[in-house]
């Protein structure tokens, strides 16, 4: 009777361990998900953050397009307003 326990025994020690293993795999694959993960969503950011830079940068340049093109089109009203004083065509 004795010899019957035995391989009983042996079977739930190796499924024990199996099962403790498959929870280490499992783990592993989860964290090594987690950090591809994490690291798209970094590579992702840095893109998200390049794009925010230049589109910042876009902003900044067409504001200041502006603004020149804006002073440029005054002194040439000024010079206009000037000739005309003068008796001169624009």
């Amino acid at each position: 009777m004795r010899r019957r326990y035995f391989p009983a025994a042996q079977i739930v020690v190796v499924l024990g361990g199996a099962a403790m293993l498959q929870g280490c795999v499992v783990g592993a694959v989860v964290g090594g998900t987690a950090a591809v993960v994490g690291g798209a969503a970094k590579a992702g950011g840095a893109v998200v953050g390049a794009g925010f830079d230049a589109v910042t940068t876009s902003d900044e340049e067409t504001r200041l397009k502006r603004e020149r093109e804006q002073r440029d089109w005054e002194r040439e009203q000024r010079r206009c307003e000037q000739r005309q004083r003068q008796g001169r065509d624009c």
